[in-house]
């Protein structure tokens, strides 16, 4: 197979990220987004929101982070956020997947895709914070938007959201303020418990 074989392979296979459904709604509550439409949302926050990070960022360098980070759910299946029985596999399930998915690729792409996807996964560098901290925000975000929908529906409690959210402080003291003051509004309204 040739590489742009190799290449076409993938882009057609990475389609069906688009048929990956979350449990976050769309800002005006009319249906979940997809796992395409979130990873372009956070590319382009990793852009706008920058300037809020505490530790320098490569821009680029996250926009593609964010835009690879779950193309594992292809094979793994989206785990909400607060699944807490669905959190017991999917550390297994998604390096299976990342094996194959990125296994696509031309060897050198493929080893770039996955360590970058590895560097996502263990949160210690500050452009993998920054990634995070958009992965985390932008359904917060959203939550807000569609007044708290998701949230209400799956009964989330304030202390899951923090556990959640416990080193966004780190990454940017603004976006985490932001946070604290969206999540007592939804508290305030009755859509997160307040434990």
């Amino acid at each position: 197979m040739t590489r742009l074989e190799q290449q076409i392979r993938f882009i057609t296979e990475i389609d069906k990220v688009k048929n990956i459904f979350r449990q976050t709604y769309l800002a005006d509550g009319k249906r979940k987004e997809n796992d395409a439409e979130h990873s372009w949302h956070i590319a382009l926050m990793a852009y706008l929101l920058q300037e809020h990070a505490e530790e320098p960022v490569d821009v680029p360098r996250v926009m593609l982070m964010v835009l690879i980070h779950d193309l594992v759910e292809i094979d793994a299946g989206d785990t909400y956020a607060y699944d807490s029985e669905g959190a017991k596999t999917k550390r297994e399930r998604e390096v299976r997947a990342a094996e194959r998915i990125f296994g696509l690729l031309p060897e050198d792409q493929g080893r770039y895709f996955r360590e970058l996807w590895d560097e996502f996964e263990a949160y210690e560098s500050a452009d993998a914070k920054y990634a995070h901290l958009l992965d985390n925000f932008q359904p917060l975000l959203l939550n807000d938007a569609s007044g708290g929908r998701s949230w209400s529906e799956h009964d989330v409690k304030k202390s899951q959201i923090y556990k959640r959210n416990e080193k966004v402080a780190e990454t940017s003291e603004t976006v985490w303020e932001c946070m604290q003051e969206i999540v007592q509004k939804h508290i305030d309204a009755g859509n997160v418990t307040d434990e």
